[in-house]
């Protein structure tokens, strides 16, 4: 490796440690996402059992458990705390990243296109987000980038033993993008292979090709398959139909959202590059004649945003493997732009962000005076914390905008930068009152002694339930009054006393205090609709204190999500 690629890859590393680990441990686990992502993996890794995923001790059959595994060997290694929670997605997404490098070199043996394709993958806002959160998607993103790097190898190799081995390859990433998001994986390198393929009319290529990746996609998956079927005969049945065509296709489908939601998701998501995402679209469909592989990358891009779009169900976080090829593209388009001395675009990119940190400050202020009280009186650094990092996504846009002597807009790199002091701020800028309500980590650890003292512990949500459990090194935290994404694994019989009804809960109550203390923590729920505790701590705008109130309800007069601690010493 000669010093100029030693230096770029040592950059680039730095530039991942700084921008994902380092701000891994830097921010409480959020609810419900991460506290349940972490509880899932620890009750595996605790269990021993790698083939059947449970939460809080019940069967949860959302997802396979491909991702989990990833999840376990990182806690196990690194331990049970918040950096090893949210460094597999990390450690996905740099994968991810030098996928894209080497399908760059590949494509155009061009090492500018490669390194800049690597950097504006990083650093694209909506790729940040989800790398340094625990989800599934970032590992999902992984696997399909790696399929859709394999077809590539196989459509340009030059023999048909390559082919196989490349469809072979292909085919092992399909099965562990299936075993981490379920069927609805296929979907998106089936979509924009073929449409590609069809486009180039190499229909019998691709069926034959097809079937040797989906046999080796089948035997890479087909072990733990057969094992949850076989300890989970019902696994199958829920999986298909109620996760994938209800959710994505039913009338009463999660997360409906219109058709085009996606699209402020993306013009959000390829900032700090939103720039150059309309000209790497427009020369990717101009010269799709001349250049087939900016034809194959604009299938990879566009056919999976489409579908989610069509999709009832939508979440951000679902047109993330869109982003690998939209980095490809946009890195092509910025490196033709330089050598052809066009530096317009890049310029324009500069301004944008400038323009958005701008809109951000406003933004920002004019929540801080009209949403009352989105900050407490005590909070104000987070607030000069808050203007501070947006001030330095506009500087750094307008100096990437800045041309030097020779009229060149050479700094334009730095753009990649913008989102730094965002991304390593984020965790301490938050409103108190959304920590209490969204990141219950501080509050649990100040009601730890009523807790450890508890025999019973409930909660009516879901994700404070997911974060007691993670906390207390306890699954049997029962559900109050609200199943959420439970009911199915509520719903066997041998998991029927890990719910109690609002209307059960007197007579529950009553019974269970003979065994022991019971701690009841609820997420905005009415405490004054219910039996009257011995004591009530409260987490809501910031504080956390004992009640006094003789009807036993915590004083505040706060209309947003508040926890309240209720807690039911043993009677005699």
């Amino acid at each position: 490796m000669t010093a100029s690629k030693s230096l770029k890859a040592a950059a680039l590393f730095i530039f991942f440690g700084i921008f994902y680990l380092l701000p891994l441990n830097g921010r409480l686990l959020w609810q419900p996402d991460e506290t349940r992502y972490a509880e899932i993996s620890r009750e595996m890794l605790a269990r021993g059992d790698w083939i059947v995923p449970q939460f809080l001790g019940l069967r949860y059959f959302e997802k396979p458990v491909a991702g989990y595994w990833l999840n376990n060997i990182s806690l196990w290694l690194f331990g049970e705390n918040n950096f090893a929670v949210r460094l597999a997605p990390a450690i996905c997404t740099a994968l991810s990243a030098a996928l894209i490098l080497w399908l760059a070199l590949r494509l155009w043996q061009d090492r500018r296109k490669a390194w800049s394709a690597a950097i504006i993958y990083l650093s694209s806002f909506l790729v940040y987000a989800i790398g340094t959160y625990s989800t599934l998607d970032a590992m999902l993103a992984l696997w399909l980038t790696a399929v859709m790097a394999g077809c590539h190898a196989l459509i340009g190799a030059p023999s048909a033993r390559q082919k196989i081995i490349a469809a072979i390859l292909a085919g092992f990433a399909c099965g562990m993008a299936f075993m981490t998001k379920g069927f609805l994986a296929l979907v998106i390198p089936v979509i924009a292979v073929a449409s590609y393929m069809l486009w180039q009319r190499r229909i019998k290529e691709l069926f034959i090709y097809g079937l040797v990746m989906a046999a080796a996609a089948a035997l890479i998956s087909a072990p733990w398959a057969l094992a949850i079927a076989w300890k989970e005969p019902d696994y199958w049945n829920y999986f298909f139909w109620v996760e994938h065509i209800q959710r994505f296709a039913a009338d009463n489908a999660q997360h409906k959202r219109p058709f085009w939601f996606y699209l402020p998701i993306l013009v959000a998501g390829t900032l700090p590059w939103l720039g150059l995402l309309p000209p790497a679209l427009m020369q990717g469909w101009q010269r799709r004649r001349a250049q087939p592989e900016l034809l194959y990358l604009l299938c990879w891009a566009v056919m999976p945003f489409l579908f989610f779009s069509i999709a009832k169900g939508k979440l951000p976080t679902y047109i993330l493997p869109c982003f690998a090829p939209l980095a490809l593209l946009m890195a092509h388009v910025a490196i033709e732009a330089i050598d052809r001395e066009r530096w317009r675009m890049l310029t324009v990119n500069g301004r944008i962000n400038g323009i958005v940190g701008v809109l951000l400050i406003v933004v920002f202020i004019s929540a801080v005076l009209t949403v009352k009280p989105l900050y407490e009186p005590d909070e104000h650094f987070k607030i000069a914390l808050a203007l501070t990092a947006f001030l330095f996504w506009s500087f750094i846009g307008w100096w990437a905008a800045h041309r030097d002597k020779n009229k060149s807009a050479r700094r334009w790199w730095l753009a990649a930068l913008c989102p730094l002091l965002l991304g390593l701020t984020a965790g301490h800028i938050l409103p108190q009152k959304t920590v209490a309500a969204k990141q219950p980590q501080d509050f649990i650890n100040t009601i730890r002694a009523e807790l450890s003292d508890s025999r019973a512990i409930l909660s009516n949500n879901v994700g404070i339930a997911a974060g007691l459990a993670w906390k207390m090194k306890r699954s049997d935290i029962t559900l109050f009054d609200k199943k959420g994404e439970l009911e199915y694994g509520l719903s066997y019989a041998d998991s029927a006393k890990r719910f109690v009804s609002a209307e059960q809960f007197p007579d529950w109550l009553e019974e269970a205090r003979r065994h022991g203390n019971v701690s009841l923590l609820l997420l905005d729920g009415k405490p004054e609709a219910l039996p009257k505790p011995d004591e009530m701590l409260t987490a809501a705008s910031g504080t956390t204190g004992n009640s006094t109130a003789e009807n036993g309800t915590a004083k505040s007069s706060a209309a947003e999500e508040r926890l309240i601690l209720l807690y039911y010493r043993q009677t005699p």
